[in-house]
């Protein structure tokens, strides 16, 4: 695929990071887009608080995603931004709430970040072993996300420290469980 890549790095080997980053792309798209599906349906007790606390993630989650599609293009790879690129990509199921409380799309949004947050490790477990540099960019992203979902999960947790939700199979079981 690789005409070019980063210095000290074989084209085999950028291919490879390539491609694992292109399904951290996809997922990076998805999981912005997910986070203003979910600004645009919270309602009820906490709306405002919610409502306002997910753009900022929509934001960095979107520069993310850029910076993503950027290391692919200087690995000398070709980012590939598309729906078809989401989809064919996609190894987790779409966001399945509707307009909905803002305990329920908590509950259901720490369950997708608990995904995310899995699969962006999984990530920098393989491609830490080839190249550093990306790995230190995907590290990077996973503390700020981890930081997220404990600004979700604060919302959800009990003065005991257990989640309502705590268990839940499914966003709509996690979601049932935190309303």
């Amino acid at each position: 695929m690789s005409k070019f890549t980063a210095p000290g790095l074989s084209t085999d080997s950028a291919d490879k990071v390539a491609g694992i980053l292109q399904e951290r792309l996809s997922a990076l798209n998805d999981l912005h887009l997910t986070l203003k599906h979910i600004h645009w349906n919270v309602v009820g007790a906490n709306f405002i608080g919610v409502h306002e606390m997910i753009d900022p993630q929509v934001e960095l989650v979107r520069g993310y995603a850029d910076t993503v599609a950027e290391r692919i293009a200087t690995l000398g790879s070709s980012p590939k931004g598309t729906a078809k690129a989401i989809e064919s990509d996609r190894s987790w199921s779409d966001y399945s709430i509707g307009r909905d409380t803002a305990q329920a799309h908590l509950g259901a949004l720490d369950l997708v970040y608990e995904g995310f947050i899995t699969s962006h490790r999984d990530a920098i477990e393989k491609i830490g072993k080839i190249d550093p540099i990306t790995e230190d960019v995907l590290i990077g992203q996973t503390a700020e996300l981890e930081k997220f979902q404990w600004f979700v999960r604060a919302h959800l947790e009990s003065y005991t420290g257990e989640l309502k939700h705590s268990g839940a199979s499914g966003e709509k079981e996690a979601a049932d469980a935190a309303r």
